[in-house]
């Protein structure tokens, strides 16, 4: 195939951080064979050219207008803060681009569901970074479960952690330290656990969710100054999904110094164990993970060997790069691979409904 779908990615940093800067860019490097970088857009079109000429990207343009209008731009990336997704995402899809918009789609159920309806109305091929759901390992997982490795599903249980709602947090993280913009822990860190288990468990029917908040400040890495915490630091959810099998998760703020990662199926022939391979970024839409199985009369876990994706060598992208290859399939052969609107939009009702659960102290079903 000759034609290469050119990117144009609203949000990128110059100070080797931020999403869009340390994993889009090397993940569409990586798949040069079907993506180019085109431009970059960013608050300012001093900072998009200064994004430009460190990051080696042919464009600058000067507003997040100029990018969408731009007869060279087939795929807008938004890698902005979540507050910001609704406003460049509709403006890329009324201009007739196709969209990658990281996770969360919007800040909130109601955004969500305005910019699925949208992506219908456009008919633009419009993917959520999801990233979780392409991670080799998940995919693996899938496949043992749904060959029947465990037989029935009884349970699973799933613990994890965000490393921004701790004692810690980056400058460029530090609006996540309020809750009101939507990137809280249950949203981002929640969202791709859920996200993960559905694709292998089936989707969530009913939730009961307990949302705290233990600590108050938080200390900002650069400048060591202490501002307070307006979001959740811990998450625990009791949910049943739609085949009847329990699962409990949780989510602890900061890097706890015991489990990180533990996602455990248990079920009526053996049984499934995924921990994150090694200590850096142990959070599921990102890290490698270590697969161990067991069938029932046998002693403890084995390792599953799991095929490399082969996309990108950097941890960070290599998800993202597997999202990017399902877009480039689908926009070739007009398949629906990759995570799209309306699964950000189911995803993003579990979420509300964990909300509604904790707001409620009552079980909520997703609707």
């Amino acid at each position: 195939m000759n034609k290469r779908f050119r990117v144009g990615i609203v949000g990128v940093s110059t100070e080797r951080r931020g999403w869009g800067t340390v994993a889009h860019i090397p993940a569409l490097r990586a798949l040069s064979d079907v993506f180019e970088i085109a431009g970059v857009a960013n608050t300012t079109l001093a900072s998009a050219k200064a994004a430009a000429d460190a990051l080696d990207i042919p464009r600058a343009f000067e507003n997040v207008a100029a990018l969408v209008a731009s007869p060279d731009i087939d795929v807008v990336a938004v890698t902005v803060k979540v507050p910001h997704h609704r406003e460049v995402v509709a403006a890329a899809m009324a201009a007739g681009k196709h969209v990658y918009c990281e996770w969360p789609l919007g800040n909130g159920l109601a955004e969500a569901v305005e910019l699925a309806e949208l992506a219908r109305q456009s008919k633009v091929r419009a993917v959520v970074g999801t990233q979780a759901t392409a991670s080799p390992e998940v995919e693996a997982v899938r496949k043992l479960v749904a060959d029947g490795y465990v037989g029935e599903v009884l349970s699973s249980t799933y613990l994890g952690c965000g490393p921004t709602w701790g004692d810690e947090v980056t400058r460029g993280d530090s609006y996540a330290m309020d809750a009101s913009n939507g990137a809280t822990l249950l949203r981002i860190i929640g969202g791709h656990a859920l996200a993960a288990v559905q694709s292998v468990l089936g989707p969530v029917d009913e939730v009961e969710g307990v949302i705290s908040q233990r600590r108050k400040t938080v200390r900002v890495v650069e400048t060591g100054d202490t501002i307070p915490m307006r979001t959740h630091d811990h998450v625990m959810v009791n949910a049943v999904l739609k085949s009847g099998a329990p699962l409990s998760l949780e989510l602890r703020g900061g890097l706890p110094r015991g489990t990180q990662l533990l996602w455990e199926i248990n079920g009526t022939r053996g049984d499934l164990r995924m921990t994150a391979a090694h200590g850096e970024y142990p959070v599921i839409n990102i890290a490698p993970l270590r697969v161990e199985a067991g069938r029932k009369g046998e002693q403890g876990y084995r390792e599953v060997e799991v095929p490399k994706s082969g996309f990108v060598e950097t941890v960070i992208g290599r998800n993202v790069a597997a999202i990017y290859r399902q877009l480039a399939d689908d926009l070739i052969h007009g398949t629906r691979t990759a995570p799209d609107f309306d699964d950000a939009v189911a995803l993003h009702k579990v979420i509300d409904a964990i909300e509604r659960s904790d707001q409620t102290r009552t079980r909520v079903r997703v609707d």
